[in-house]
């Protein structure tokens, strides 16, 4: 699901070559971090692929040989707004809202040359586990932050990043700080004229965490998108869904074109549609907010 947290910077921390780490050999690795219990799990079809879980939720997947696949449904749809954020290959600045394995962090890293990324990530113990075992490879720019994910937001500079991905999850939910106009106007504040936001959020059933933080979105900025399943849209399943944000026209033809080649099916709502999909839900505010519904027991079986 991408339960991913918040982080602290670290700029002695392990850095190896490509595909340099923990080995399937190995086996599985369990640990008790501060947010739970931490798993690492071998990929079966990757041999150098892990898959990180905590408490039992699917966290993240990284292939250590090859920072470029991203396995998960989420990650590929956050992974085509970073291909999408500025001229290929050119370095940017990100902000992650949540690290887990820093799986997204690695693809920009390796996508985007040079570029400057900071993780936000509250557990510790759980990036100082990654960092020894899925460790990071050498001239990576990434720094992580031992902190609440809307306290690193608050403190980032205005106008000073380019992307802003928020992948916060307290367990297998969205924490209600995370969710609100206040905490949306402070990711605005933060980005660059042209900057972009993004969300990783999971509903089920009727939607209604996710038609209300549409309609958040749609109260901060003048351009929204949401990507997921349509099986999801239909509320037949509980899953993920991306919402993506900015103060500028959103590449959503070339978004269209990469969401209908990936091996997930995917739909976007942009403009009236995603109006229509708010069904009138009000704006999530600090004094309204709630954590996002808990998922049900078969969501990771």
């Amino acid at each position: 699901m991408g339960r991913n947290r918040s982080g602290r910077v670290r700029d002695d921390s392990p850095a190896t070559g490509p595909g340099e780490g923990r080995t399937h050999t190995q086996g599985p690795l369990i640990r008790t971090v501060g947010s739970g219990t931490a798993e690492l799990h071998p990929d079966r079809d990757r041999p150098y692929g892990w898959q990180l879980l905590v408490d039992g939720a699917p966290q993240s997947l990284v292939d250590l040989a090859d920072p470029t696949h991203l396995g998960f449904e989420y990650q590929r749809r956050l992974g085509h707004l970073i291909d999408l954020a500025a001229p290929p290959g050119r370095p940017i600045t990100a902000l992650h809202l949540g690290g887990g394995a820093l799986t997204l962090a690695r693809y920009a890293a390796a996508t985007r040359p040079r570029s400057r990324q900071q993780v936000a990530e509250i557990d510790t113990a759980l990036t100082e586990l990654v960092r020894t075992e899925l460790p990071l490879e050498r001239g990576w720019q990434i720094k992580v932050r031992g902190a609440d994910a809307r306290a690193v937001l608050e403190r980032t500079p205005e106008g000073s990043v380019d992307l802003v991905i928020a992948d916060v999850f307290s367990g297998a939910r969205v924490p209600a700080h995370c969710t609100t106009v206040e905490f949306a106007e402070l990711a605005s504040r933060a980005l660059a004229p042209d900057g972009r936001f993004a969300a990783n959020i999971a509903d089920g059933a009727a939607l209604p965490f996710a038609r209300a933080e549409a309609a958040t979105l749609l109260a901060v900025f003048p351009e929204v998108c949401l990507i997921a399943d349509p099986a999801v849209l239909r509320g037949k399943r509980f899953g993920n869904l991306i919402l993506a944000a900015s103060h500028q026209p959103l590449p959503l033809a070339e978004l269209g074109r990469r969401v209908a080649s990936d091996s997930y099916l995917g739909r976007i709502e942009h403009g009236r549609p995603l109006t229509d999909f708010t069904a009138g839900a009000a704006p999530i505010t600090d004094t309204t907010a709630a954590p996002s519904p808990t998922p049900p027991p078969t969501a990771f079986h």
